[in-house]
């Protein structure tokens, strides 16, 4: 059965001290596994025979047709039920033995959070120049700072005690990249207030905002980035600022545009969960020339989508010697019935955490955890998890909520009702992404 993915002073960041471990040591030890049920052929029901098509994903090609590439504009002329191909992905199943433990030898995922308001936070929101006004609680109107005080404290051990020094020493002439969606955007954001302060002013840059962000410390030759790519694969939602759009089409057997620019780095962490949430996905496969696409639901598209990057994992991770870590789900809390039987909020005013240990609510979704453990358990030691889920899910209270900076107008209506625009999706900064 899966494992539901679920802080005394200055520790590490979760997120941060697994990266440091992995970087000084070795691959943190991800233990899943799937049960396989395993019944005679003669019990077997018979089913027709079915023709199944097997797409070869990731495929560089030397014709003179080259695949349109997808940006906001494209649009699909026709579109047409499901075909039912599938991703035909490089499988290297791990070695008997291949993976290794963290020193630790614990489940720092497995834990709760403890009140800590001598060692949390680990930065002042006003002190990073590189806050985003979608994260700034604070600075949005947010007077209760409870959400800041929370350490995670694993069950059986300590996390580590955070070293800014050190963590540059071991960043020193690397590039460590973000891959997803704004969840891993805010990782990434966390990761730069975290590191940025011990570098001088005049020594420190931030490129402009594009598909590719980079912050770059001079003096240790080293970057931390981010590329915007929600759903990992190409995509009619590409671009970091204009990927609203009514009709989302994906090209479900090319990681390729985005490859491009995120094999160059060391360390890659990957997310992408939520914009497979909303509704049907159109499908544009590479070999498709006559704007044919074809329309299946969220998780089906998802995992096509997981197959193809899982395919440029197995065949290139290893090669070029990178570290490869893929976060799990970020739970959303847009029901309070849900840990607060008979009401109908939200996050809306919540300041404190969930204490039920084990609590898990809609918005993780099982049937499409258990599918992305399906792939990542195929891909071994070659990736390695950071099991935010479960921890991530008492949290409650770190929402933004109505505290942050709205592109869009509110109109009176909402205005009236906070419940109606609180964002209980993305977390406050200091917050839930770095307070481990």
């Amino acid at each position: 059965m899966m494992q539901r993915w679920s802080r005394k002073k200055s520790h590490f960041p979760l997120a941060v001290f697994v990266l440091l471990v992995f970087i000084t040591c070795s691959i943190l030890y991800n233990e899943t596994s799937i049960k396989q049920i395993h019944e005679h052929p003669d019990h077997l029901p018979r089913k027709p025979q079915t023709t199944v098509t097997y797409i070869e994903p990731n495929l560089v090609t030397h014709s003179t047709r080259v695949p349109e590439v997808l940006d906001r504009f494209v649009r699909c002329n026709v579109t047409k039920d499901y075909s039912g191909k599938k991703i035909q992905w490089v499988d290297r199943k791990p070695k008997l033995g291949q993976r290794s433990e963290s020193l630790e030898s614990c489940d720092v995922f497995s834990g709760k959070w403890v009140f800590d308001n001598k060692s949390c936070p680990l930065y002042n929101e006003s002190d990073c120049p590189y806050m985003s006004d979608q994260l700034a609680c604070h600075k949005h109107g947010r007077s209760d700072l409870g959400y800041q005080y929370w350490r995670w404290q694993p069950h059986n051990c300590n996390l580590k005690r955070w070293n800014v020094t050190e963590m540059w020493e071991k960043l020193r002439g690397k590039r460590l990249m973000f891959v997803g969606d704004s969840l891993n955007r805010g990782q990434w954001i966390s990761m730069v207030c975290l590191l940025q302060s011990v570098i001088p002013a005049d020594k420190r840059s931030m490129s402009p905002n594009a598909p590719l962000t980079i912050f770059r410390a001079e003096e240790y030759d080293a970057t931390v980035e981010f590329l915007w790519a929600p759903l990992l694969v190409d995509s009619n939602s590409d671009d970091p600022v204009n990927h609203r759009l009514n009709e989302r089409i994906i090209r479900p057997d090319s990681v390729l545009k985005h490859s491009s620019k995120w094999e160059h780095a060391d360390i890659l962490v990957f997310n992408t969960y939520l914009w497979w949430r909303q509704g049907p996905v159109k499908l544009l496969w590479s070999n498709e020339e006559n704007g044919v696409c074809e329309e299946l639901d969220g998780l089906g598209a998802m995992e096509l989508a997981m197959e193809s990057w899982a395919d440029w994992v197995a065949s290139k991770a290893n090669s070029l010697e990178k570290r490869v870590f893929f976060v799990t789900m970020s739970p959303t809390h847009l029901w309070s019935r849900e840990w607060k039987p008979g009401n109908e909020g939200n996050c809306y005013n919540e300041k404190f955490p969930i204490d039920w240990e084990g609590y898990w609510g809609s918005g993780s979704d099982l049937p499409t955890m258990r599918m992305v453990e399906r792939v990542l358990s195929r891909l071994g030691s070659t990736v390695s998890v950071l099991n935010i889920t479960q921890l991530s899910e008492y949290r409650k209270d770190g929402h933004p909520s109505i505290y942050r900076k709205f592109w869009e107008t509110l109109s009176p209506d909402q205005l009236s009702n906070p419940m109606t625009y609180s964002d209980c999706i993305h977390w406050c900064l200091p917050g839930v992404p770095d307070n481990g």
